[in-house]
């Protein structure tokens, strides 16, 4: 569900090839559980933004196409680029006004043009020289135009309650740290970072959606530790008893933990002078 290049990962891993690869049968699925909990508060704040017909959008890892399409059916957008680095979803589902770009966002010129709304979602906290990819995204947006990023924040800490939940969280994060290079330790830095890129009127908000059993966030993260289970493992944090206890955990009444939310950050590109 991204446009990823290789990481900063000691091994030099790659998001869509050590872990998440999109050729793995029920990939697609698992991206799709993480649209449903989180697709309704992203074009929320589309909308409010302003985002509508006449609008140029380019939607950098598009994953599934689920922003996309939905900017073209709900919010009446002119058009919408799709991209990411494996397109095979993309080109699943036409609809009229969805151009798709396969693309390596982080290689040099990747991406050309002028946009009036550019978004990311959970595609930055994949790849290293960040503050680079910002600038380069914003370099995008077209004079008036937002620029809209979002990616996750971990709420779990040292005082958090130690239960299944929590317990696979960290060793999530750290395996996915190690394996591809993911670091959402740096995302609530993103309404600075999005002001030093030049952008205006810079603001945020968290969305986290409840942890219920058989809910859309529940089954993407059980998909996710059996997907990303070799490198969590490899953490030495938890052992196969664990993963599996905390995938029953998310899945019954016992649960009782916060999900990781997303945190979404935005900022307006300025006018340009007479």
């Amino acid at each position: 569900m991204n446009g990823a290049a290789r990481g900063d990962a000691p091994g030099g891993g790659r998001y869509g090839e050590a872990v998440f690869r999109p050729e793995q049968t029920g990939e697609g699925e698992r991206i799709d559980f993480g649209a449903l909990a989180y697709d309704d508060t992203t074009m929320a704040r589309l909308r409010a933004l302003g985002v509508g017909p006449g609008w140029r959008c380019l939607d950098v890892g598009a994953g599934t196409g689920t922003v996309s399409r939905r900017l073209l059916e709900e919010a009446g957008v002119a058009s919408v680029l799709a991209v990411d680095r494996d397109v095979r979803f993309l080109t699943a589902r036409p609809v009229p006004g969805l151009d798709v770009l396969e693309a390596d966002i982080s290689a040099p010129d990747a991406l050309a043009g002028v946009f009036s709304l550019v978004h990311a979602r959970f595609v930055l906290m994949h790849l290293p020289e960040r503050d680079r990819l910002i600038t380069a995204l914003t370099e995008l947006v077209a004079p008036g135009g937002v620029l809209v990023l979002s990616d996750a924040v971990d709420l779990t800490s040292d005082r958090t309650p130690r239960t299944p939940y929590s317990t696979v969280m960290r060793a999530m994060w750290q395996g996915l740290r190690t394996t591809i290079g993911t670091d959402v330790s740096w995302v609530p830095s993103y309404p600075h970072l999005l002001r030093g890129a030049g952008l205006d009127a810079v603001a945020a908000e968290i969305h986290v959606p409840p942890l219920q059993p058989g809910s859309p966030i529940s089954r993407f993260w059980a998909d996710t530790w059996e997907r990303s289970r070799a490198a969590m493992l490899a953490t030495g944090f938890v052992d196969d008893a664990a993963v599996d206890e905390a995938v029953r955990y998310v899945d019954s009444a016992e649960c009782a933990a916060l999900s990781a939310g997303m945190l979404t950050a935005w900022g307006w590109k300025p006018e340009e002078g007479p």
